[in-house]
């Protein structure tokens, strides 16, 4: 019930039209009134130009944050595969009026899985360039507000998704709570290992607890507490939200939790071994397997069409790793001895759960 209430508020940016319900778009109508002027927000790191989106049915919509950066860009050979690092501060005000680019991903396969369930996105393009979260704020806040703080992990089987596809506008408005909506490396950038020091795996979820960093020392900008802060997500997202609890760098991060259609008991996902997909990695690229430490340098200096070749490679399937740092041991054993954060945890599916996916399946006598 509470699962899909969430999902009636938070919706695809592919359900939505200027002046419809929830609206966010680019072209969303800027008033000139008080709250509906375009917004600015000052932050020790800089300041920001949001904008103003109506919602139907509310008097007052939120003030949209877009593409607002929380690390480093994760770039060049010392960066790729790299534990994220603190985002770095800039002079004047940066535009936050335009959704940030995708993380890399196999973008045909986005479109056509969207398209599958109805919904038809332009989506933006893809990037090496793409730790940025979304913020969706009540426009109506009291000056010196400390709403709850709701943080949205998307899905996509770790291989798919962005923050582009999701609205927090309509849960903002109605829920008067403050919605940031995050993104994370997928796939070959976010997710290989070599199981050592050279590539240690778990980088995309690395990815989530920088952004929950950001979100500790910023949010009180944009009128949330860091001190009640929700995590929540579905499908990979919901298996993100569940490991986040079972992290110890999580510690203080976030105080409620919410896994939609996914936990990390899905043991599927998690592999000791990292070596098939890296050898799988090598072969498509030519990386030598000498050595760890001359595939990681070599797949850290790959060039773009080889990391969109083997983004496209369907049978990859990138390993969810005790790497001994974010996950101290395996997930089984950390759930049996009850090595989790204390903070209450809401868990559940939705009626014919992954029914969509039989549209894909040919079935033979």
């Amino acid at each position: 019930m509470f699962s899909a209430l969430l999902h009636e508020c938070l919706v695809p940016v592919a359900n939505l039209t200027s002046g419809g319900p929830n609206s966010l778009t680019p072209d969303a109508d800027l008033d000139p009134g008080n709250v509906r002027a375009a917004p600015e927000i000052h932050t020790k790191l800089g300041s920001l130009r949001g904008k103003y989106e109506s919602v139907k049915g509310k008097d007052t919509g939120v003030h949209a944050y877009l593409g607002v950066p929380f690390a480093k860009p994760p770039v060049g050979p010392a960066l790729r595969l790299a534990a994220p690092q603190p985002v770095e501060g800039w002079e004047g005000v940066r535009d936050a009026t335009k959704q940030p680019l995708m993380c890399i991903q196999d973008l045909g396969l986005s479109i056509g899985l969207l398209e599958t369930v109805g919904f038809i996105v332009d989506l933006p393009d893809i990037s090496e360039d793409c730790l940025y979260l979304n913020v969706y704020t009540p426009a109506n806040r009291p000056e010196n507000a400390k709403l709850p703080v709701m943080v949205w992990i998307h899905g996509g089987g770790f291989v798919l998704g962005s923050a582009s596809m999701y609205s927090g506008s309509a849960l903002a408005a109605y829920q008067d709570v403050v919605v940031v909506v995050i993104q994370y490396r997928l796939g070959l950038l976010g997710f290989l290992s070599t199981g050592d020091e050279y590539m240690s795996g778990n980088i995309g979820l690395l990815d989530q607890i920088q952004a929950l960093k950001w979100v500790q020392e910023h949010i009180h900008n944009f009128g949330g507490d860091p001190d009640l802060v929700t995590i929540f997500g579905e499908s990979a997202g919901g298996v993100s939200v569940s490991l986040l609890l079972l992290s110890p760098l999580s510690e203080g991060l976030f105080h409620r939790a919410i896994a939609e259609s996914g936990t990390a008991a899905l043991q599927l996902l998690f592999q000791d071994d990292p070596q098939p997909a890296l050898q799988m990695v090598a072969n498509i690229s030519g990386c030598s397997t000498e050595s760890t430490e001359k595939t990681a340098d070599c797949i850290k200096k790959l060039d773009m069409e080889n990391i969109l070749t083997i983004a496209k490679e369907k049978e990859l399937r990138y390993p969810l790793i005790t790497d001994g740092y974010f996950l101290k041991n395996n997930v089984e054993e950390l759930f049996l001895q009850h090595q989790l954060l204390n903070v209450p945890f809401m868990t559940g599916v939705n009626n014919h759960e992954g029914s969509w996916l039989l549209a894909q399946v040919n079935i033979k006598d």
